[in-house]
C-alpha cells in the first residue's frame, strides 16, 4: 500500500481534507499520515473540526502558530522535513495557499517527494496577499495540480504548465458541503442558542491581514457592519486574530454599542446552520464566499478582489472593497434579497473521488 502524508494547518483545510481523507480510507490502496502544523490550534478552530468532519486525529502536530510569515514557515519546513525523512511517503497531499502548504510544499520537494496540490490555479494577481505568493510557488513546483474550477485551469495553462500536470477535478469544499449540509436545521443549534430566525439576520466573518492589518480598511468594516447591524440582526464569530485587532484598536466596544453579536468561532455544523439559514453573509474569506453560494445565500465580499471571479458574474457575489463605510454598507444593504444566476462552477460533488483516483493510478499498487 502506497502512503500520503498530508499537511494541513487552518480550518479551511480541515474542511476540504476531510473529503479526500474520506476518500482515501474508503480507496484501501491508500494509507494516509496527517501532520497538523498548528497553525490554527484552539479548541474552536481545530479540535472539533476533526471530531465532527469524522477526521482521524492527526499523527503529529507541530504547534506552530502565530509570529511573523518567515519565522511561521520555517519553522514548519524544519518540522515537515524531519517528518518526511521519517515516514518516506510516496506523496505528500497540500491543500490551499497557506503558510502550511508552502513549508509542506518545499518540505517535500527538496526530499524528491512529489507534490499534490489541491485548490491549484487560483489567482488574485494581488501579490501583496501572502496567499497569492503561497499558491503561486506551490503550483510552480507540484507534480500534480487539482483544479477546482475552468478559471484555475486557465490561469495554469497561461503560466506555461505543462497540460499533463493540471487535473480539472471541481471543488472538495463542494463535495463537503453536499455531506454535511442535510445534518443542520433550520431550528436548534446555534440558531436558537442566539435567538436567531432563518432568512432573517446577516452572518460576517473577517480574518484576511489585507483588512485586519490595515486600520483604516478595519475601522470602514466595523463601521459598515454597525451601520447595517441597526436595519438587520448580525452575528459576527470572531476569529481569534481579529479579536485582539479589534480590541488593540479599541474597536470591540463600538460594535458592542451597534449591535453585532461579537461570538466565538463555532464548530463546522453549526458554522453550515448560520451559513445555510442566513438571508446575506458578508466576509472576506475565499472558503466563506463558495459555501454562502452551496446554500444559495447572497455575498458581499469586503475585499479588492476574489479568486473566486465567476460567483461576481453569476451574481451570487458581489466586491465592496473597504474604502468608505457608506459604499460597504450600501452594498450590503442591496445584496439583501437578492439572487445570482443558475450556474454549477465547481463540479458534482465527486472532486475527492477524482484526486484519489488520479492519485492511486499514478502511484500504482
Amino acid at each position: 500500500m502506497r502512503k500520503i502524508v498530508t499537511v494541513i494547518g487552518a480550518r479551511p483545510q480541515f474542511i476540504k481534507a476531510s473529503a479526500v481523507s474520506r476518500a482515501l480510507h474508503s480507496s484501501g490502496r491508500l494509507a494516509e499520515v496527517l501532520i497538523h502544523t498548528g497553525q490554527h490550534f484552539d479548541s474552536n478552530m481545530s479540535e472539533v473540526f476533526f471530531s465532527e468532519l469524522a477526521m482521524p486525529t492527526p499523527k503529529y502536530n507541530l504547534g506552530v502558530h502565530g509570529g511573523q510569515h518567515g519565522a511561521m514557515t520555517g519553522q514548519m519546513l524544519e518540522g515537515i522535513e524531519r517528518i518526511l525523512i521519517d515516514e518516506n511517503p510516496d506523496a505528500v497531499l497540500v491543500y490551499g495557499d497557506t503558510n502550511s502548504t508552502l513549508a509542506g510544499t518545499l518540505a517535500a520537494v527538496k526530499l524528491h517527494i512529489p507534490v499534490a496540490h489541491v485548490e491549484a490555479g487560483l489567482r488574485s494577481f494581488n501579490m501583496r496577499m501572502p496567499e497569492e505568493i503561497n499558491r503561486i510557488l506551490t503550483d510552480r513546483i507540484s507534480t500534480w495540480l487539482f483544479t477546482p474550477t475552468v478559471a484555475a485551469v486557465k490561469h495554469l495553462r497561461s503560466e506555461g504548465v505543462a497540460s499533463d500536470k493540471i487535473i480539472a477535478v471541481g471543488d472538495v469544499m463542494y463535495d463537503v458541503a453536499l455531506h454535511f449540509s442535510s445534518q443542520v436545521a433550520e431550528t436548534g443549534g446555534a440558531l436558537s442558542r442566539l435567538g436567531l430566525s432563518s432568512g432573517r439576520y446577516v452572518l460576517a466573518t473577517v480574518h484576511r491581514a489585507e483588512n485586519t492589518g490595515d486600520a483604516a480598511r478595519l475601522e470602514v468594516i466595523v463601521a459598515a457592519l454597525s451601520d447595517a447591524a441597526r436595519k438587520l440582526p448580525m452575528v459576527w464569530p470572531l476569529h481569534p486574530r481579529t479579536r485582539g485587532v479589534l480590541q488593540r484598536h479599541d474597536l470591540l466596544d463600538k460594535l458592542a454599542a451597534s449591535g453585532v453579536r461579537l461570538i466565538e468561532p463555532v464548530g463546522y455544523l453549526e458554522m453550515v446552520q448560520l451559513e445555510k439559514y442566513a438571508a446575506l453573509v458578508v466576509t472576506d474569506s475565499g472558503g466563506v464566499q463558495k459555501e454562502a453560494y452551496f446554500f444559495q445565500v447572497p455575498c458581499v465580499t469586503m475585499r479588492d478582489e476574489t479568486e473566486w471571479v465567476e460567483l461576481v458574474e453569476a451574481g451570487w457575489n458581489r466586491l465592496a472593497p473597504p474604502d468608505d463605510p457608506e459604499t460597504v454598507t450600501a452594498a450590503i444593504l442591496d445584496a439583501l434579497g437578492t439572487r445570482g444566476r443558475e450556474v454549477s462552477p465547481y463540479g458534482s460533488g465527486d472532486a475527492a473521488d477524482k484526486i484519489v483516483a488520479r492519485l492511486t493510478a499514478d502511484l500504482g499498487n
